[in-house]
C-alpha cells in the first residue's frame, strides 16, 4: 500500500455555501462549509475509496495498522487535519488554545492556503490591542471595528495562524486549511447573526478566547524558498513546529523521492498523474490522498498544483521554522 484516496466529510456551516461543488463533492444543502478532506478526528472522518483499506475510515487505519504510519502509541491521534472552507459569509471572530490550553490531544495551530478569494475580499488577522487590559475593554465596549486588524487576500496568499491568533475568514474566501487534528474554537464575536437552524444566536466563549490569545499580536516571519524539480516549481510555503507545507506547480514530468513516512497531497488545480513502483494514478483538481514511505520514488506528470503536508521531524533545525509555538 502506497496511495491512499480519500473521500471527504462534509459539514454545513452557518457561512457556507454551494463552492465546494467545483471540486466534485456531493453537496447535500447550500450551506456546506467545510470539506473535512483528510481527517480522522471524532468530529468527521475521511474515508478510504481504493485498495484493501476500501470502505474503512483513516482513523480506523491509523488505530489498527500503526505501522503503516511509521508506528505510534495506542492512544495516539492521528496529528493532522486538512479542510477545504467556503466562507459564502464571515466566520466568527475566534481563537483556538495551543497544545498546553486544549482539552484535547493537540492544540490548533492552523493555516490558510487562498484558493479562490471575490473582490474587496478581507480576512480577519490579528488585533490591535497592545495589553491584556487594553484588550478586555476593547472586547466590553464591543468595540470590534477599533480592535480587528483586517487584511485584503486574493487567489494564491499563504497565511500562518498559530494557536493564540485573533483569526477569521472572511466572505468570499475559499481556503485550504491545514491544522493541527483538533477542533476546540473559542468564539469572541459572531456579527449577532442568527443560526438558521436553532434560530438563536450561536453562544459565545469570551472569557476561554480571552485565557488563551496572544497580546500584543506578533506577526510570524516564514522561511518562504523556492526549488525546481524537474518540471516542477516546488515552493516551501511553511516550516512550523507542528506541521511542514510545500506547493507543487507541476509543468511536467517530475521525480520525487518520498522521505517521510506518510505525506498528505490535496490536488487544487489541474489534472495530475501520479507513478509509482505499484502503478499508476490519476488525480484532479479536488482529489486528496496519503502516500507512504514504501512508495520511495515516485513521478508526477501533468498540469497542475498540489499542495503537500506532513509532520514536521524532529530533525530539523530551529532556524527553518516560522513561528515557535507556546
Amino acid at each position: 500500500m502506497t496511495v491512499l484516496i480519500l473521500k471527504p466529510a462534509l459539514h454545513d456551516k452557518i457561512w457556507g455555501g454551494t463552492r465546494l461543488k467545483q471540486f466534485k463533492y456531493d453537496l447535500k444543502s447550500d450551506h456546506v462549509g467545510e470539506a473535512w478532506v483528510i481527517a480522522a478526528h471524532k468530529n468527521g472522518v475521511s474515508t478510504i475509496v481504493n485498495g484493501d483499506y476500501a470502505g474503512q475510515t483513516l482513523k480506523e487505519l491509523w488505530d489498527n495498522q500503526p505501522d503503516l504510519f511509521g508506528g505510534h502509541h495506542v492512544n495516539e491521534t492521528f496529528p493532522l487535519l486538512v479542510k477545504i472552507l467556503d466562507a459564502q459569509d464571515n466566520l466568527s471572530i475566534q481563537v483556538h488554545p495551543n497544545d498546553k490550553q486544549s482539552s484535547e490531544n493537540f492544540g490548533k495551530t492552523e493555516s490558510w492556503y487562498i484558493l479562490d478569494a471575490e473582490p474587496n475580499a478581507k480576512l480577519f488577522y490579528g488585533h490591535h490591542a497592545k495589553t491584556m487590559p487594553e484588550l478586555k475593554q476593547f472586547v466590553d465596549n464591543k468595540a470590534w471595528d477599533a480592535l480587528l486588524r483586517t487584511i485584503p487576500v486574493k487567489k494564491g496568499d499563504f497565511f500562518y495562524v498559530p494557536a493564540g491568533t485573533f483569526h477569521a475568514l472572511g466572505a468570499g474566501v475559499l481556503a485550504l486549511e491545514i491544522q493541527q487534528s483538533a477542533d476546540t474554537t473559542y468564539r469572541f464575536y459572531d456579527f449577532d447573526r442568527v443560526d438558521h437552524t436553532t434560530h438563536k444566536k450561536r453562544p459565545l466563549q469570551i472569557t476561554e478566547a480571552l485565557s488563551v490569545t496572544k497580546v500584543p499580536h506578533v506577526d510570524p516571519i516564514l522561511n518562504q524558498r523556492v526549488r525546481i524539480q524537474d518540471s516542477t516549481v516546488v515552493t516551501r510555503l511553511l516550516t512550523s513546529p507542528k506541521f511542514t507545507i510545500d506547493k507543487l506547480s507541476v509543468r511536467g514530468t517530475s521525480q520525487f523521492n518520498q522521505h517521510h513516512q506518510y505525506e498528505l497531497f490535496n490536488v487544487i488545480s489541474g489534472q495530475i498523474t501520479l507513478q509509482d513502483s505499484e502503478g499508476t494514478y490519476q488525480f484532479e483538481k479536488g482529489d486528496n490522498f496519503i502516500m507512504f514511505k514504501d512508495t520511495q520514488q515516485y513521478t508526477l506528470d501533468g498540469s497542475g498544483e498540489v499542495v503537500v503536508s506532513f509532520v514536521t521531524p524532529n530533525s530539523y533545525q530551529s532556524q527553518e521554522l516560522a513561528y515557535l509555538d507556546n
